[in-house]
């Protein structure tokens, strides 16, 4: 019998969670041993499919409609069902809450969680062990579980579309980019994507860049900084590398006009906004090299394996989630990783965040620069990694997880 597997997150197209979840209910939609169901309405103009695939998925839409109704008298409360539950777990430990604000249990429960720092309480611990399993979201997150006492953890990465992100050839332009946007051709492009926050480390990016165009006119940074959340940019202020970040008029971080405090010329840097997913492929295989010195990534960070899967040769910190990514040639890790402390410290033996070297950053991107084929072999290495690194590989390990709880 085909086994139903409510999840308590909502799907999207538009970030990571929902992207998540997207991608198990697609897996899953023709599966013969489980189907999704979700614990949230299913809103088609939040997912970015074409018609057949919003068809395949038209069952479990119908069928999260009908549990969203079933939920609706119970809303504020917990309500369990009989079929094994995946809850997205916040950094407490915590299950964020459904349709209703229901807090959805099951016959088995499994937390699925991203964590952003090792400051685990005792409460948040024996919420864990409540659990029947744990999915961490990298390695670097199972660690961290098993340091605080949780047992019941396994590691199951995100994964990539690989008919939509994989290497292909450069066209020299960017589509779908208005006509006075700076022209490409000739010009060596360095990608920076990802949610503006302290986390996501833009703040470097800038610092490193600054320096490496002054060196180099033809250099471009292309910015794909545009968030659902711009006030989380605030807290890149914290660190005192860059300037005070700057905003647009419509509340986004404006990446132009920062970039242009920092020191960087106006016509070195392009803001490409909030920019859909699934542009994002065609983008990506324009640039020269991809650049994530992000502080910690509690999974492995989407937007760097989209690049590597575009075969981007990609600059990683070699911290936190970032090393499920990192392997002997198949990017330039950044391993001059300073510690942090408070809530950014390890715990035991495991490091916390990592505060990369802005000279380290510049001169991978120098090397990126002064080897064009060194650089497209790094590429071409990280995409095979990648290939190895699917949603389809995603969805059979949450599987073979739920169904190994019996």
């Amino acid at each position: 019998m085909r086994q139903t597997v409510v999840s308590s997150w909502p799907l999207s197209s538009f970030h990571g969670w929902g992207v998540y979840g997207l991608n198990l209910a697609l897996n899953w939609a023709e599966d013969p041993d489980v189907a999704l169901v979700c614990a949230m309405e299913v809103d088609p103009s939040l997912l970015a499919l074409d018609a057949a695939s919003l068809e395949r998925l038209r069952p479990m839409r119908e069928a999260s409609a009908n549990l969203v109704r079933k939920l609706a008298p119970f809303a504020g409360i917990q309500v369990e069902v009989p079929v094994p539950v995946l809850l997205a777990m916040d950094r407490h430990l915590l299950a964020v809450r459904s349709a209703n604000r229901v807090v959805v249990s099951g016959s088995k429960n499994l937390g699925v969680v991203f964590l952003e720092s090792a400051g685990l309480s005792p409460e948040a611990v024996a919420r864990a062990e409540r659990m029947d399993l744990i999915l961490a979201g990298s390695s670097w997150n199972e660690a961290l579980l098993r340091t605080a006492g949780v047992t019941r953890v396994r590691t199951v990465l995100q994964g990539v579309d690989p008919a939509i992100f994989h290497p292909g050839p450069r066209l020299g332009r960017l589509e779908g980019r208005p006509a006075g946007d700076p022209d490409i051709r000739d010009r060596f492009l360095v990608f920076s994507g990802g949610k503006p926050e302290r986390r996501k480390a833009q703040d470097l990016v800038l610092a490193a860049f600054r320096i490496f165009a002054q060196r180099h006119p033809d250099a471009l940074l292309v910015a794909a900084w545009g968030s659902h959340w711009p006030e989380a940019a605030r807290t890149l202020d914290q660190s005192g590398v860059a300037p005070s970040v700057v905003f647009a008029p419509d509340g986004q971080l404006n990446a132009a006009g920062w970039a242009c405090a920092t020191g960087v010329a106006a016509d070195q840097v392009l803001d490409l906004g909030l920019t859909p997913n699934a542009k994002m492929p065609a983008l990506l295989r324009e640039m020269d090299v991809a650049l994530f010195p992000n502080r910690c990534e509690g999974g492995t960070n989407l937007v760097a394996m989209e690049a590597m899967a575009c075969g981007v040769p990609t600059i990683l910190s070699a911290n936190t989630g970032h090393l499920d990514l990192i392997a002997p040639g198949n990017s330039y890790p950044l391993t001059r990783q300073s510690a942090l402390d408070g809530e950014e410290a390890g715990a035991g033996d495991v490091p916390g965040w990592g505060e990369s070297d802005v000279d380290e950053i510049v001169a991978a991107l120098e090397a990126a620069y002064a080897d064009r084929d060194e650089a497209r072999r790094r590429g071409l290495a990280g995409a095979e990694t990648l290939s190895r690194m699917t949603w389809a590989h995603t969805a059979a390990a949450v599987k073979d997880a739920v169904l190994s709880l019996g």
